[in-house]
């Protein structure tokens, strides 16, 4: 079956009264573009600090792979790491026990993939790649994302480990909703990576939020919330409480906020506070948004202390504390 392209090219048109003086004088204006800047190149970058995640997205791109393979191998990692109970296998469940996978991936040209609310496959990034590649579609949700999968060729797997299941039946006891703050200082995994021949591509693959209502999908398989690529301005990834970024499709924003000019810092700061004016009387969840450039250049930022991202390059391995817009 023939792979659909994802339609990508998008454009907003700004309406005002503007005389016309002021009109002629701008005319053709465009963002001062700067030439002082010598593009990084590869780089991968990630939400939190998986640092095996990017250390394995750098060893595929320091050996000429793409930033599709990068971000796809890159984020596999805390997929397959038990220990990381907010993605993939033993990922905390939904208030009814069960756990459900979402992710998506975006390539250099504006094809995308992704899975919603879907159990007992093991690598949701994975099948997200397939329904790219494989498929006509841009999404696949539930129990038609996992027969997918099988017919695929994935595995069934349990993914509710002993450790998560205690913790969900403690949590029974009170059912008491409430999201914490960077709790485990660690959330969704979104990575971005540009490859040696300067092409962009993205993955975000999450559990969700621990113990949510059955059913329930956030921002991070959203093509245009979680995640999104456009090879010739950049590309931003989200973690924190989905629902706020959806509202604002904060990662097309921050790419559009970039192809206007802006620095992917910049950017990333403009995102939080157009989530901020929409919750003026709460603020009490976090959101971290990450960015990248065509050249290199980075950029992170979020509500509440505590978020940090990764970047891997030629210049070494860091985890970097981001700014917040709320002070400790």
């Amino acid at each position: 079956m023939k792979r659909r392209k994802f339609l990508r090219n998008s454009s907003t048109v700004a309406a005002g009264i503007i005389s016309a003086p002021i009109l002629a004088s701008c005319n053709d204006q465009q963002p001062e573009k700067r030439t002082d800047i010598t593009p990084i190149l590869p780089i991968a970058i990630c939400t939190w600090d998986f640092g095996n995640a990017t250390a394995k997205a750098w060893e595929v791109l320091h050996d000429g792979g793409s930033s599709l393979d990068a971000v796809h191998q890159g984020v596999m990692i805390e997929e397959n790491d038990l220990r990381n109970t907010t993605v993939g296998n033993g990922g905390r469940p939904d208030r009814d026990g069960n756990v459900t996978l979402d992710a998506c991936i975006m390539d250099k040209d504006g094809n995308c993939g992704a899975v919603l609310a879907m159990q007992n496959i093991a690598n949701p990034i994975s099948v997200a790649r397939k329904v790219m590649e494989e498929t006509p579609h841009v999404m696949l949700a539930g129990k038609g994302a996992e027969q997918f999968a099988y017919e695929q060729g994935f595995e069934k797997v349990n993914l509710l480990t002993k450790k998560t299941k205690e913790d969900w039946l403690e949590w029974k006891k009170t059912s008491q909703y409430k999201p914490i703050i960077n709790i485990e200082n660690h959330d969704t995994i979104g990575m971005l990576a540009i490859d040696e021949k300067g092409d962009i591509a993205g993955a975000c693959t999450t559990s969700g939020m621990a113990y949510k209502m059955a059913g329930r999908v956030g921002d991070s398989p959203i093509i245009g919330a979680g995640l999104f690529i456009d090879n010739e301005v950049g590309g931003a990834t989200a973690t924190g409480v989905g629902e706020e970024v959806v509202r604002t499709v904060g990662s097309f924003l921050i790419v559009e906020l970039m192809r206007q000019g802006k620095s992917p810092q910049e950017a990333c700061e403009e995102g939080v506070k157009r989530i901020i004016a929409k919750n003026k009387d709460k603020q009490d969840f976090q959101i971290g948004f990450i960015a990248i450039n065509k050249k290199g250049e980075t950029g992170g930022y979020c509500i509440h202390p505590g978020f940090t991202y990764r970047t891997y390059t030629k210049d070494g391995h860091v985890n970097n504390p981001s700014n917040s817009y709320l002070e400790s």
